[in-house]
């Protein structure tokens, strides 16, 4: 059905809210997890619709060549289907306060190992070896995180090897640095942080940080006419946290219109990632995207870089 892939990855400049609708602890408004890692993710669903609508704006005089990628409008959605999909979003890595250098991108085998199966998929190029960990031990590529041979994040202790870095994870960390982010100056810090700062957790200990230290912002219900907080009006929305790393798999089809010159799998994969020049048309690589919930209130700010196909990924 599909014949071409790309790695999409989504780095969050903002809080971002993908809320799932349905609130079973104190969280009024949680956000998208997976039912058995109970990690984050964004749905595919939301994320080819957010991509759409943005690319409705900025591909207005070209139409036809929307519809042609992504399908007709609800309307007339039985006259054919759209050329793309995307998968589920899946969690590379996650922002966790440290004792040092503010932060740490956090990943576990896991989230690595399901990263690698996208990127293989996607055609990238990653040599990666994926090393593990034990429950409250780390690896790490950066000794400046330790004191002693421990690494402090939030309240917690891991167990690191203070003698040397893990050249394993220093591998991933590199490739992830080249490829996950935007390559432009002003991503530099945050590509040259993410090279130095990603450790790695054991999968339990991940799954502790991702589900406990999320941003819940409270917020308060305000009566339209009085101006003053309504009784019960206060309630709490979850937000996946700046800085969070994801990643989906993008994957492209032959146009499937009825008549008119059709695009086959590659160029509806080379329009949607890098546009149309000739027409003046953007295409998602490098775009900064809203998706989900509260974007009024400046939430739902992510970048999104492609890797994989045509060479595309650094090895």
């Amino acid at each position: 059905m599909f014949q071409e892939q790309r790695a999409l990855f989504l780095y969050c400049v903002s809080p971002v809210h993908m809320g799932a609708g349905t609130a079973l602890g104190v969280i009024d408004n949680p956000i998208q997890r997976e039912r058995h890692t109970e990690y984050p993710i964004m749905a595919g669903s939301g994320l080819k619709g957010a991509i759409r609508h943005h690319l409705s704006q900025a591909w207005e005089d070209e139409q036809g060549k929307l519809i042609a990628i992504f399908g007709p409008e609800t309307g007339n959605s039985a006259d054919h289907a759209g050329a793309v999909s995307f998968s589920d979003a899946q969690l590379v890595a996650f922002p966790v306060r440290s004792a040092k250098r503010a932060f740490v991108y956090a990943t576990s085998p896991c989230a690595l190992a399901r990263t690698a199966r996208v990127l293989n998929v996607a055609g990238a190029k990653s040599d990666w070896q994926i090393p593990s960990a034990e429950q409250d031990h780390c690896r790490l590529v950066n000794p400046a995180l330790l004191t002693g041979n421990k690494v402090a994040l939030e309240s917690f202790e891991f167990t690191a090897n203070p003698t040397h870095k893990d050249e394993a994870l220093s591998t991933i960390s590199k490739w992830l640095s080249a490829n996950a982010l935007p390559q432009d100056e002003a991503y530099k810090f945050f590509r040259e942080k993410l090279k130095e700062d990603l450790v790695l957790l054991s999968d339990e200990d991940f799954r502790f940080f991702v589900k406990n230290a999320t941003v819940v912002e409270p917020h308060v219900r305000i009566d339209d006419i009085t101006g003053t907080a309504q009784d019960g009006g206060l309630f709490y929305t979850e937000n996946l946290p700046p800085e969070s790393i994801l990643v989906s798999l993008a994957m492209a089809s032959k146009d499937r219109r009825r008549n008119g010159d059709k695009l086959d799998a590659e160029a509806v994969m080379t329009t949607l990632v890098d546009g149309d020049k000739d027409k003046a048309l953007t295409g998602i690589n490098g775009m900064l995207l809203q998706i989900g919930g509260d974007a009024t209130t400046g939430r739902g700010q992510v970048i999104l870089t492609v890797a994989g196909g045509n060479d595309n990924a650094e090895s």
